[in-house]
């Protein structure tokens, strides 16, 4: 019987999107619809497998309905929403700049303002404004963080390598301090092999690159 339950669910929620998909006038609402039923769908199994009774489908359901609507269209409205955040945090900052590219959010965060030279502690200024990126990074728990560290040109390979790597990983570290799930951040470092300017001060940065998951 339960998995009876859970098959005429999989499939009411399948039938019900494609159905109603002729419904919608954009392409975008189109995907929202398939989305969020081949969530529903999945979800319902997953519910199943876990709970193994009917409330657990039904709830696997729920949550996978959201998740595939978000995947299926939201993703430009959810980093909007994000981009205005950001750009009214850090638009006081003469240090720090947001860009994007399609969905993907770039955080640049450059200069003295952030790291001395041949260091990878954060200047108070730096730990205050990455903690305020922080605060709405954690209001949208559905993107993964990626950050880069960079050094000046100064130093050997290994030692910039290595530099830049422990910059990131102190961006990481107040990021976590803020409240951002570890699980959710990774690291690199670029040494000074990605240089943006003649001036060395503004090569020694960290990037942090907001990326909608799913």
């Amino acid at each position: 019987m339960k998995k009876t339950v859970s098959t005429a669910i999989v499939s009411l929620a399948l039938a019900a999107t494609l159905s109603g998909c002729a419904g919608y006038q954009t392409s975008q609402q189109q995907g929202t619809a398939i989305g969020a039923g081949v969530g529903a769908g999945l979800g319902a199994v997953l519910g199943q497998a876990i709970g193994r009774d009917h409330q657990a489908t039904l709830w696997g359901a729920g949550i996978g309905a959201a998740l595939g609507g978000l995947t299926g269209n939201q993703v430009g409205l959810y980093m909007d929403r994000q981009e205005q955040e950001l750009r009214n945090v850090i638009a006081a900052s003469e240090a720090a700049s947001l860009q994007r590219d399609q969905n993907i959010l770039t955080a640049t965060l450059r200069g003295e303002a952030y790291f001395d030279t041949n260091s990878s502690a954060l200047t108070p200024v730096g730990y205050n404004e990455i903690a305020r990126i922080a605060s709405v990074i954690n209001r949208y728990p559905g993107t993964s963080i990626q950050v880069a560290g960079h050094t000046d040109n100064r130093g050997s390979e290994q030692y910039n390598q290595r530099l830049s790597l422990q910059r990131a990983e102190s961006v990481k570290n107040v990021l976590i301090q803020q409240g951002v799930n570890p699980s959710r951040i990774s690291t690199i470092g670029f040494g000074a092999s990605q240089p943006v300017s003649s001036h060395r001060a503004l090569n020694r940065r960290a990037e942090i690159r907001i990326i909608p998951m799913g």
